[in-house]
């Protein structure tokens, strides 16, 4: 039997082609390498599991390369480039900053940048979370980065880039890598689960890719835990039912309600999301949430704040017709209101219900006050 690879590990990129969400930077890279004009340091900032340390691996990979594709790849034949794939490159140092962040962890990376390449143009060293270095090991580091030897290239990765002192930024090239969007989440998903053998709903797909918030490796890691639980069937239900997300039928249901400012109807909706185990607090996130993004939809002016496929977007805005913009205003304010009390509530219960009435009689002609 083969052993299992999680897909965040299978279906990491290996070519600037295969990075998901960052096509604007990755052509910079790839033009940056195919004219010879590389810097001596690079600074790759952005969320977590949006592709940073994947890019600086394949930066790595590509310019060392000997016989790179017309298009600027890495040919993944020759003998560096089959050296790094198998992971036994001595031209690609990685240091993990979270836990070698001492003076002492940059002293012998100072030491490794003296011995030069053994084969390939360059020595890259690949300093991830690089803002948990110390001071000290900050300072230490600072003329090594100005002035390297000509063969060697560093590339700092960071999730966190308003920790790094200034003199360091001053000497690096700095990307910023974007949150992947939710559309190019599903896309990618939809490729993985094609190439898995599994079926998967579109719909579930989105479920996912909300949950993961930009970052395709969490991403990639839900679907493997969904895919598991679904025996290679993706449902939505079965994704909903395994991340324990909140159905929208039952916000629909309440937003019904609303309209009809019909309260029991509204506390009987929330009865059932309490007795299925839902936080309270979970709720009236959720409800925030699904209130904004209703707003957002409704006006084309904001409908691309919306992160979501199309028919979705098409959906949340025929939900929304009709309803003025000053309910949603006044119906995020009650929400946020209710967040803020949360903690100090004695009764929790007490709080959402009486949260949920006033949001009843909000379209109210004789409401006056939220």
């Amino acid at each position: 039997m083969d052993q299992y690879i999680v897909s965040a590990r299978k279906y990491r990129p290996s070519t600037f082609n295969t990075v998901v969400g960052q096509k604007a930077l990755t052509a910079t890279l790839k033009n940056a390498i195919a004219s010879d004009r590389l810097a001596h340091a690079y600074l790759f900032c952005g969320s977590r599991g949006v592709g940073k340390t994947s890019c600086a691996r394949i930066f790595a990979k590509t310019i060392n390369c000997t016989n790179p594709t017309p298009d600027g790849e890495a040919c993944n034949e020759c003998d560096s480039c089959k050296a790094f794939n198998d992971n036994r490159s001595m031209n690609i140092i990685e240091l993990d900053a979270a836990s070698h962040n001492g003076v002492d962890d940059i002293k012998g990376l100072i030491d490794q940048v003296l011995i030069p390449p053994t084969d390939g143009k360059y020595r890259v060293f690949i300093i991830d979370e690089v803002h948990m270095l110390s001071a000290q090991a900050f300072n230490a580091f600072l003329k090594t980065l100005e002035e390297p030897p000509s063969y060697v290239v560093f590339i700092l990765a960071t999730t966190e880039k308003h920790k790094i002192i200034p003199t360091i930024l001053s000497r690096c090239q700095i990307y910023d890598f974007n949150r992947i969007t939710i559309n190019d989440m599903i896309d990618h998903l939809q490729y993985v689960a094609d190439s898995e053998g599994i079926t998967a709903e579109k719909s579930s797909l989105g479920v996912i890719a909300r949950h993961a918030d930009g970052a395709m490796r969490d991403a990639l890691s839900i679907f493997d835990q969904v895919a598991a639980s679904s025996r290679g069937n993706i449902t939505y239900q079965s994704t909903i039912d395994n991340l324990n997300v909140l159905d929208d039928s039952y916000f629909d249901r309440l937003l019904d309600a609303f309209r009809q400012e019909d309260v029991p109807a509204a506390l009987n909706v929330y009865k059932e999301v309490r007795d299925k185990g839902f936080d309270a607090l979970f709720f009236i996130n959720g409800l925030g949430g699904y209130l904004r993004d209703l707003m957002v939809a409704q006006n084309p002016a904001t409908v691309s704040l919306l992160e979501a496929p199309d028919d979705v977007r098409r959906a949340k805005a025929e939900r929304a017709a009709g309803l003025p913009p000053d309910f949603f205003y006044k119906a995020m304010r009650i929400i946020n209101d209710a967040d803020l009390n949360f903690r100090t509530a004695s009764n929790k219960q007490f709080l959402t219900e009486l949260t949920l009435i006033r949001l009843c009689q909000l379209l109210s002609p004789s409401t006056k006050t939220v």
